[in-house]
């Protein structure tokens, strides 16, 4: 007997008949599943401390407990001081176990450590199924000592999904347990 992840086996169990009930699926495969979720921070002062990069990554690794990789930027910007090929951020792409365990902690340990937590806003959706989340600290999640960080980063979290709508997506992320604000 293998290791399931809780909210894999609540999606198994659970979700796929809720969504099925609530958006009349004829198949298993036409209900809309979490197929990976990005973890992604862009560190702007890294162009003068090559330091701040390496700690970004660190930072990503603890959270996530995947090797983070670091961004290069794309073009030029002289303003910036900005050249092509410099590290400019860091993100970690998570799929499967993974994913589903650092949606877990997310959900239950790090939201609710927010100040003044009212739930996450359900305005990030972008059309095609996918919800974009921001966070302004890192000390939220448990994995970060408060001691030994040198500034506080926010991060954006990307969930990707293989809903076709954002009705569908907020739909599965609500019984993945995503807590939205009540309007």
């Amino acid at each position: 007997m293998s290791y399931i992840p809780r909210l894999k086996q609540e999606y198994k169990e659970r979700v796929i008949k809720a969504l099925t009930d609530e958006f009349g699926y004829k198949n298993v495969m036409q209900v809309p599943k979490l197929q990976k979720i990005v973890v992604s921070r862009g560190v702007g002062a890294a162009v003068s401390d090559k330091k701040l990069i390496d700690h970004a990554v660190d930072e990503l690794t603890m959270i996530t407990g995947q090797k983070a990789v670091a961004t290069l930027s794309k073009k030029d910007v002289a303003t910036f001081k900005l050249r092509k090929g410099m590290p400019i951020g860091a993100k970690v792409t998570l799929r499967g176990e993974r994913m589903y365990e650092f949606l877990d902690r997310l959900i239950t340990s790090a939201l609710p450590r927010v100040r003044d937590f009212q739930g996450v806003k359900a305005t990030g959706f972008d059309g095609r199924g996918n919800y974009n989340l921001g966070i302004t600290e890192q000390i939220i999640f448990p994995e970060i000592n408060i001691d030994r960080i040198n500034r506080i980063n926010g991060m954006d979290i990307t969930f990707v999904t293989s809903a076709e709508t954002d009705k569908e997506a907020k739909s599965l992320l609500t019984e993945l347990g995503v807590p939205f604000k009540k309007n």
